[in-house]
């Protein structure tokens, strides 16, 4: 006999199917014109939903339904979703972007994180009661990385598509891509130096037997968390041989591997005419998740792992060039789909209670608005300032704090007052800066967007804009496009995704085949008369550009 299943499973996809829908039918007039993007949207859904709200969805209910469950189902889906956005973020850049724009990348991911995390963890120090300075830093180093996804407003939406220069966009989006997986170094210099601070220094717990704390000594020892002494030249050391050689250098071996053998792989495959559409579209995300397993199960990092892998498999080009041929969707979709999962689960998960605890930590509502304005100015800005000139060109958080979880002991169960003050403040001021950061994020492309029209900003322009054909009649024009009827296409300007880059400056790309490096260079054509004339006959090969 038929009975009504209200499962928690059934719900999820109910909910998550109808959102989908409900988003998809006016998603032109989010992303075009009103520039919402994915995120906000999905996490005030997540909210409304979840157990502040409705008490429609609760991770707390899922699977087992036992306590404690949350933490590794959340750490579980922030890796599936960043991990394989990751892989597809490093595969749209063009070929060899990172050994031509390394002195960049190198400043973006030593210098200017370094003073990101520094600044971050003062603000938190400031703001945040009964906190240690090593403290601050550990939670300063999960909020110290770029979120790639939030990023991707201003790399690759419609509002970027407008007024965001290619390179710009091309080194926000590597940076961001890069440094969500080069945050561990940061997070684990500050976590080994508490480790192995000297234990005649450090303060347990007022009324704690000594046997106690010998006992628990033995157990977290064991486990490879608490206090387990040793000094600075023990936190060194492991930071160098764990963080650096292992975490780190094995992480982009891996990717590499994986990476570059697969651009070779699908190159004979291709030649072979072995492998079809559906399993050649569908390759990052499958090399995404057997790197975030393969490394998982190693103990390394597999965020940088996937972003590695993501730009060796382009990195002759052929990939994405292949992808632009058989117009790539896919990839794309899957992007939005893990957009909408991952943060409308944020918004299920938000700690709401834990941010107004005075007497327990000393966190109010107040002093996280402080933080948040103090990260929002002090974060970024200030290392952006003092590096700049040294370049000639121009979800990771909630991962980085469901990490840290594993690598301290739970909240009272620790030997002294500061890793317990660091375990009881880290989610409540991580989820909140999540939450502050996606508001800001999601309103600040508006209101941008509404400034440059009040003062006439004209949308970016070049010379060699490029074609894309139109599928449908029904398709969407594009920001920043117009269509050219007689050729059934697009022309599209400032577009981001292109398999090679070519230079600087609005001419990045030229998306013709039939032209080389060295024609462009031996083109003379002055810039307003090229643009006047595309313009005009937009590209088509029946005139010639005016002499």
């Amino acid at each position: 006999m038929p009975s009504l299943d209200v499962s928690e499973l059934n719900i999820v996809i109910a909910v998550l199917g109808a959102f989908i829908v409900g988003y998809g039918f006016i998603s032109v007039k989010i992303k075009q014109v009103w520039y919402l993007g994915e995120a906000l949207p999905a996490m005030l859904v997540g909210i409304i939903l979840g157990p502040l709200s409705a008490k429609f969805l609760s991770a707390e209910r899922w699977g087992s339904a036992e306590e404690g469950q949350q933490e590794a189902i959340t750490l579980g889906l922030c890796r599936i979703v960043i991990g394989v956005q990751l892989v597809i973020a490093g595969f749209q850049l063009p070929a060899k972007y990172q050994a031509a724009n390394w002195k960049e990348m190198t400043i973006c991911l030593l210098p200017v994180m370094t003073i990101m995390w520094i600044f971050t963890s003062l603000c938190i120090l400031i703001t945040v009661p009964k906190l240690s300075l090593l403290a601050a830093l550990v939670i300063g180093s999960c909020v110290t990385c770029t979120d790639p996804i939030l990023s991707q407003a201003v790399a690759k939406g419609p509002f970027s598509d407008k007024y965001v220069p290619r390179a710009l966009r091309e080194l926000i989006s590597s940076e961001a891509g890069a440094n969500d997986g080069f945050g561990f170094p940061f997070l684990l210099l500050a976590t080994y130096l508490i480790r192995h601070a000297d234990l005649d220094e450090v303060k347990f717990k007022s009324g704690a037997a000594e046997l106690a704390h010998r006992a628990l000594a033995i157990v977290k020892r064991e486990e490879g968390i608490g206090r387990l002494g040793g000094g600075i030249a023990k936190a060194m050391e492991q930071w160098i041989v764990e963080g650096w050689l292992y975490i780190i250098v094995m992480s982009v071996v891996i990717g590499v591997v994986i990476g570059y053998g697969s651009m070779y792989v699908i190159k004979f495959a291709l030649n072979k005419k072995w492998i079809d559409s559906e399993s050649f579209l569908l390759w990052p995300m499958a090399i995404g998740l057997f790197l975030i397993g393969v490394c998982g199960a190693l103990g390394t990092d597999d965020l940088l792992a996937c972003f590695v892998a993501g730009n060796a498999l382009n990195w002759s080009g052929l990939y994405l060039e292949e992808a632009e041929k058989r117009h790539d969707e896919v990839n794309s979709c899957f992007d939005v789909i893990l957009n909408f999962g991952g943060f409308m689960y944020i918004g299920t998960i938000i700690p709401w209670s834990e941010f107004q605890m005075p007497d327990v930590t000393g966190i109010t509502v107040g002093r996280l608005m402080i933080l948040g304005f103090l990260v929002l100015v002090f974060r970024r800005i200030p290392a952006i300032f003092m590096t700049y000139k040294m370049m000639p060109r121009c979800i990771g958080a909630v991962f980085y704090v469901e990490h840290t979880r594993h690598l301290f002991p739970k909240p009272g169960e620790a030997m002294t007052e500061e890793e317990d003050n660091l375990t009881r403040a880290m989610v409540p001021v991580v989820y909140f800066l999540v939450v502050f950061s996606i508001v800001v994020h999601g309103l600040s492309i508006p209101a941008l967007d509404a400034y440059y029209r009040y003062k006439g900003v004209q949308p970016i322009s070049e010379a060699d804009p490029a074609e894309i054909r139109i599928l449908s009649d029904t398709d969407a024009l594009p920001n920043n496009a117009y269509s050219h009827p007689k050729r059934q296409s697009f022309i599209v300007h400032n577009r981001f995704s292109r398999p090679h880059s070519m230079g600087v400056g609005p001419e990045l790309y030229r998306w013709n085949p039939r032209d080389s490096h060295e024609t462009l260079k031996e083109q003379d054509t002055d810039y307003a008369q090229k643009l006047e004339y595309i313009r005009q006959y937009g590209g088509d090969i029946g005139h010639k550009p005016p002499q």
